[in-house]
């Protein structure tokens, strides 16, 4: 079964944030380029099979299933946050490390 994936307008941010920050904080160039589409890959990977992924930590204190996909190598690692609703999956947030759990405003 596929799911269809979908960003919240707080996930596009982090995005945004992320791409901004490799290219112009980093200079990151093609690497960076090259390290943002495997995120971006990492991502569609939830098409298929979403529940693969375990609950996240927040999930008890916002009282919702927020799961979890990591990317990124220690310690740089990348938290992906998100629920499944039926066939949609709703990426909620993607924290950088050692950042705090999504607002959750949009979910």
């Amino acid at each position: 079964m596929a799911f269809e994936v979908r960003y919240s307008a707080e996930a596009e941010r982090n995005l945004d944030d992320i791409l901004l920050w490799l290219m112009v904080e980093r200079q990151a160039g093609e690497t960076g380029l090259r390290w943002f589409q495997g995120l971006q890959t990492r991502v569609a990977t939830l098409a298929e099979m979403p529940e693969r992924c375990p609950l996240a930590a927040e999930s008890s204190s916002l009282g919702l299933p927020v799961r979890l996909l990591l990317y990124g190598r220690r310690p740089r690692v990348y938290r992906i946050l998100f629920t499944i609703d039926g066939e949609v999956v709703h990426i909620l947030a993607i924290r950088r490390p050692y950042e705090e759990a999504p607002s959750m405003h949009g979910a």
